[in-house]
Order: structure tokens, then C-alpha cells, then sequence
């Protein structure tokens, strides 16, 4: 068979992350990547990885679509069903046990809050369920005085056995935060254990890359926060985790007034002076979360952080347009 060299060149935003596949490939080989988007989380989700076998790359795609949507039926605050939902409903009338996967993922964004001093905390919730982004709806100045009360990650106990009890009524919680990096990073071990060396996943603003794309980087581009089709960055990495979260992802604007999605847990209104912030190390989870934390706080207090923070890096885009790279990225 004769071969041939085709330049493929694909683009795909997710939040504040597109992912730019840039490679040379011969048409034998042009099979051997399987792609697929899907919807889950509430949000666009995309696979790439290599394979040889088409039937095991299809079953494989399946097996991360299935654990993304089993993440979702356990921590889904809109399904009735779901743990979390279960939690908020009792929790604060007696402690709940709830499975080890969801503890320790409380536990996770438990330390998470503490390291930041409340910037990340969970309870957002209690105030966040009165914002509708899509309906133009926000809480009014009554609600948001009673609301903010029970903004409080310390109302969450840890207790023995895997049980959670919220200290006191009206707490509420919500991972939106955490769980879509933490599903990613589900989904790339999934891949790794079955032995996939080349793969990246994408869900929303969080994005894991499984290796290289065999003898190059992914190209990972991060979304200019007010032009639609422009990057402010492009990154090639390999064998790293990256998330985004930015202003523009889930917003309305009021009065000149721009009320989007990640709220500051100090205030309950949306966190402001950042356009967006990119975390990038080895752990989904953790650079989800620390991206929404670091967001809150702010470029001086998060880069005071993350300056802490073994092996995470990030970069800023402030309210002028200027990028901010941690000291890592710097060098």
C-alpha cells in the first residue's frame, strides 16, 4: 500500500480550553486515533486516544462514557436520587453515611477550602441555587443577605464511617467545582489501566492528557476570554492536567454588570478583577478546584498560592487582557 502524509488540523473548545490537534500521519495510521464527543455533567465532554484495535477503542469510549455518567448519578445536585442531592436533604437533620468515593471527595475539597481560607468552599451552593444564568436570574438583595449565612465550608462535618452531618439548617452543597476534574481523571485512569498510552479527555474547562501524542505535544489552546476565536495561549504539553474556569463560561450581563458562575463564597456574588485563570500539574481534581479557587482570590493572593503549591502552576488573565504566569511557567 502506498503512503501518504495528509496535515490534519482540528479545533475543539471546551470552556476555556481548546484543544488543537496539529500532527503529520500516514494513512495507515489515520484509523489508529478514535475520537468521540458526548455530552455528560452538564456539559460537552471529547476523547481522543490511540488504538489499535477499533472494537477495544470503541469499548473503551464506552466504559469512560459509562463512569462519567455514574459520577453524574452520584453527584448530580439535579437528580433527586443522587448522594449529594440525598446529603442536602438530610444532613442537616442527622449525619448521613454516604459511599467512600463521595467522602473523600468531600474530604478533598474540604482541604482544599482550608488551604485557601474559604476562597473554594462547597457551601457556595446555599447562595448559588438562586442564580439562573440562563434566565437572567440572580438573588435579591433580601435572599442574598439570608442565604450568605449558611456559606460556611466549617459546617461540614467529616465523621467516622464515612458519615457527614451539616452543622447546622440551610447548608447546601454543590461540586461543581471539583467533580468534572475529578470524572476526567476517573476517566484517563480508566484508559491508562487498560493500557492506552496516548489519550486526552476533556469536560468542560478540564482537560487531562494521557502521554504524548506519540513523539509530540497536545496542543492545548486557552480560549482569549473576550474574542470567541482567539487563544490568548497555546501550551503543548504532555502527561499533564489543565483547567480553566473563566467569566464567560455561564454569565448574564445587568446594568453593565457581569453576574457569571463562580461565585466569591466571602460575598455570594460573582468573584471579580479576573477574567480567567489556568491551572495546569498531574491531577485533574486538584486543578479544577484550584482554578475556581485561585479565581476567587485574585491575582495577588492567587499567586501567593499557588506559589505554595508543589507541581501546579497557573496563569492569569487579568480585567486589562494581561497574562500572569506563576514562577514555574516563567522560567
Amino acid at each position: 500500500m502506498a503512503r501518504y502524509t495528509v496535515f490534519f488540523h482540528t479545533i475543539s473548545r471546551f470552556g476555556g480550553l481548546c484543544l488543537l490537534s496539529l500532527l503529520w500521519f500516514s494513512a495507515s495510521a489515520q484509523a489508529q486515533w478514535h475520537r468521540q464527543a458526548f455530552q455528560t455533567l452538564g456539559t460537552q465532554a471529547y476523547i481522543e486516544l490511540w488504538c489499535e484495535d477499533a472494537s477495544q477503542a470503541s469499548d473503551l469510549i464506552n466504559q469512560v462514557q459509562v463512569e462519567f455518567e455514574r459520577i453524574n448519578q452520584l453527584m448530580s445536585p439535579y437528580i433527586n436520587s443522587s448522594e449529594l442531592s440525598q446529603l442536602n436533604l438530610l444532613a442537616a437533620q442527622r449525619p448521613v453515611q454516604v459511599s467512600a468515593e463521595l467522602y473523600q471527595l468531600l474530604k478533598q475539597a474540604k482541604l482544599i477550602s482550608n488551604l485557601s481560607q474559604g476562597a473554594f468552599d462547597i457551601t457556595f451552593a446555599s447562595v448559588g441555587f438562586y442564580y439562573d444564568y440562563r434566565a437572567h436570574k440572580k438573588p435579591d438583595a433580601s435572599q442574598l443577605q439570608r442565604a450568605r449565612q449558611y456559606v460556611n465550608y466549617q459546617s461540614i462535618e467529616l465523621l467516622p464511617d464515612n458519615k457527614v452531618h451539616f452543622a447546622r439548617d440551610g447548608v447546601k452543597i454543590d461540586l461543581g467545582g471539583i467533580a468534572k476534574g475529578y470524572a476526567v481523571e476517573r476517566g484517563i485512569n480508566l484508559l491508562a489501566q487498560q493500557g492506552i498510552l496516548h489519550a486526552q479527555l476533556t469536560a468542560g474547562g478540564d482537560s487531562r492528557l494521557l502521554g504524548d501524542k506519540r513523539g509530540k505535544p497536545w496542543l492545548v489552546g486557552i480560549k482569549h476570554p473576550r474574542q470567541e476565536d482567539k487563544y490568548a495561549a497555546t501550551l503543548p504539553l504532555a502527561n499533564s492536567a489543565i483547567s480553566t474556569s473563566g467569566d464567560y463560561e455561564r454569565y448574564f450581563i445587568e446594568d453593565g454588570v457581569r453576574y457569571h458562575h463562580i461565585i466569591d463564597p466571602k460575598t455570594g456574588l460573582s468573584a471579580s478583577g479576573l477574567f480567567s485563570v489556568s491551572v495546569l500539574g498531574p491531577d485533574t481534581t486538584q486543578t479544577d478546584a484550584l482554578s475556581t479557587t485561585l479565581f476567587v482570590l485574585g491575582l495577588q493572593h492567587g499567586m501567593e498560592l499557588i506559589e505554595q503549591i508543589d507541581n501546579y502552576e497557573a496563569i492569569f488573565i487579568d480585567a486589562d487582557r494581561k497574562m500572569h504566569f506563576s514562577s514555574g511557567l516563567g522560567q
